[in-house]
């Protein structure tokens, strides 16, 4: 049984005009997706801004109305559930956030913002509550000295580090973590990866890992899947997305990772003003009409494209 179930999952936004202000359509920010997640397992969620997989973290996480569709976590629907502050689903699915800087309470010490989950969910005393802060500072590698201070006071890396902290302090089954190395240097970027997959062996935690980022993804990601105009255009393994991309949106997103061989600068030119190319005049080869997506069809056993 999978830990995570998403069926034909809707958000869709009322637009409203007129004096009356009815509704005279919708915006979908995310129409019909569906995928699982297995117990430690980590699935990438791939696409640009304004793809709608944000708002699918969110929606899973309860902190995005659900306009339609089904959510089943280990095995139980908890499509309705999921917004209650203090439900069990809340406590098992935690999030790490994307921005370092405003997702830490400047006025709070770092141990009030670890400890809030804990104080939540949990009764401990000041010195339960104290032994188990400093547990997950180790954790994610830092001192004990940094529950007395305020998060003005840390870089940007150690500011996820906190983020993360706070998110594993329940000890979830799941975490959602939405872009949480975009706005970190590239160096600094390869810490808190490495620190996510060190937690992950030690807890068994299962990611749903969003980004843009497909280098970074392909680092952290056994399954991915590429998201655009709020659905899935392609799913599949990392052999199958990176070794056979199949829909044009998926080629031009590799087409764009960047490679540090001087001696490919234009080899990987050229491709990349092939695949431009192709995605133009190949269109509508792919898409139903400027925006829509075809559903998705399986062409091999772990391998989904959508095609028409």
């Amino acid at each position: 049984m999978p830990l995570l179930e998403v069926k034909n999952l809707r958000v869709w936004y009322p637009i409203r005009g007129g004096i009356l202000g009815r509704r005279i359509g919708w915006v979908k920010a995310v129409d019909d997706v569906t995928f699982s997640i297995e117990a430690g397992q980590t699935l990438g969620l791939v696409g640009e801004s304004g793809s709608g997989k944000s708002t699918t973290g969110k929606a899973i996480l309860g902190l995005a109305h659900i306009s339609a569709g089904q959510i089943l976590f280990e095995g139980n629907d908890i499509t309705d559930s999921a917004r209650r502050n203090r439900s069990p689903y809340r406590k098992s699915v935690q999030m790490v956030f994307q921005d370092v800087y405003s997702s830490l309470n400047p006025r709070k010490r770092v141990l009030d913002i670890i400890a809030e989950p804990l104080r939540n969910f949990e009764k401990l005393t000041k010195a339960e509550e104290k032994k188990r802060v400093d547990e997950l500072l180790s954790i994610v590698g830092l001192t004990s000295d940094a529950a007395v201070k305020y998060p003005f006071e840390f870089s940007g890396g150690q500011r996820q580090r906190i983020g993360v902290a706070r998110a594993i302090a329940l000890k979830p089954r799941l975490i959602i973590a939405d872009e949480p190395v975009s706005a970190l240097d590239l160096s600094v970027q390869a810490q808190v990866l490495n620190y996510l997959k060190d937690i992950q062996k030690e807890l068994g935690l299962a990611y749903l890992f969003i980004s843009h980022d497909l280098g970074v993804v392909r680092h952290m990601c056994e399954h991915l899947a590429i998201m655009h105009n709020s659905r899935f255009v392609e799913f599949g393994t990392r052999e199958d997305i990176y070794s056979s991309p199949t829909h044009i949106y998926t080629r031009r997103l590799i087409a764009a990772i960047p490679d540090i061989d001087p001696l490919k600068r234009d080899e990987n030119n050229r491709r990349r003003i092939e695949v431009a190319k192709e995605y133009t005049d190949r269109r509508e080869d792919y898409y139903l009409d400027s925006t829509g997506v075809y559903d998705l069809k399986k062409i091999s056993a772990t391998h989904m494209v959508a095609l028409p």
